[in-house]
């Protein structure tokens, strides 16, 4: 039985790499998309989940508009060197015909998780202000959700907005610090196994030849661009695909678990201190936190087999 997912997401050139790969994907159901602040603001991250649902020929998969900002820090211009002023690459994709639900992204999360215990897997690959404001509605959806399996973070690595964040954790660190302490099955999928698998020139051209390969070579051409600006690289990192990958086999990769806390002031805002020691003369801000799945290592051969075997597939 294909595992339920929702995937809360700011769309963005990975983000739709993400999507169209779940899609995909006959081990996912995608029960909805929920939007966030981060790659975009809120509301064109909303129209370009629209778009994506529509050209992926799932109109009905509901979704969500989210939050507007963060919990306590403000958000100030979204990234468009990184993803284009429309978020997908400047490719200027035609308005959506579709309109998001009458609820708002916290909502439709908590409704879909306790109408279905222990079924629906939460998959954010934005900043978790979403995920936040759900349990703040509904503290139950910690004991009913299966997991939360998110892109964000760097345990062994430095960040990407600078040497301590990395982008979604750093948006909303207040957030983030809640969702890591909730005590629900947590997976981090971040830059310690993001930035080591690379979609070269080479890997995106033999994407094409399928609908959903044609879409991922297009929106790339800018992402590509930014990659080679940023990190001298003729290639594009894979982020928000390996949350998804991790859904479908994550024995690709490599787990240590610990308590995870989040910076949430001062020079290292937005960093993700994982306490890998566990043994201390007295206790600190991790006693007694929960454990989560931290990814430290990855097979990036079999993901991107696994990615391009299902965006193949796709026709």
């Amino acid at each position: 039985m294909p595992k339920k997912i929702i995937i809360d997401t700011d769309p963005g050139i990975d983000d739709a790499m993400a999507i169209l790969f779940a899609f995909a994907a006959p081990e996912l159901e995608v029960i909805g998309l929920t939007t966030i602040f981060g790659n975009v603001h809120t509301s064109l991250a909303t129209q370009n989940a629209l778009r994506l649902v529509e050209y992926a020929g799932r109109s009905h998969t509901p979704v969500a508009h989210g939050a507007d900002k963060p919990l306590v820090i403000a958000f100030d211009e979204a990234p468009t060197i990184v993803h284009g002023s429309d978020g997908l690459g400047n490719t200027h994709q035609p308005a959506p015909h579709g309109h998001p639900v009458d609820r708002s992204a916290a909502q439709f999360i908590v409704e879909s998780v306790m109408a279905e215990p222990g079924d629906i897997t939460l998959v954010p690959v934005g900043p978790l202000t979403n995920l936040a404001l759900a349990l703040e509605l509904e503290p139950r959806i910690a004991h009913h959700v299966a997991e939360v399996v998110l892109m964000g973070g760097a345990a062994t690595v430095n960040g990407n907005v600078n040497p301590a964040a990395e982008a979604n954790i750093w948006h909303d660190p207040h957030a983030a610090d809640k969702v890591f302490t909730a005590g629900w099955p947590v997976t981090m999928v971040g830059l310690d196994v993001t930035m080591a698998t690379i979609m070269d020139e080479a890997y995106l051209t033999g994407l094409r030849g399928s609908r959903f390969g044609d879409y991922i070579f297009q929106v790339s051409r800018f992402y590509q661009q930014f990659h080679k600006l940023a990190h001298s690289l003729d290639a594009c990192h894979t982020h928000d695909p390996s949350a998804v990958a991790y859904l479908i086999d994550p024995t690709i990769f490599t787990i240590e678990r610990g308590p995870v806390r989040v910076v949430t002031e001062g020079l290292a805002l937005g960093q993700t201190l994982m306490d890998r020691r566990r043994e201390w003369l007295a206790p600190n801000e991790w006693s007694d936190m929960p454990e989560v799945n931290v990814c430290v290592g990855v097979d990036s051969a079999r993901l991107l087999d696994l990615y391009r075997q299902r965006i193949s597939a796709a026709g």
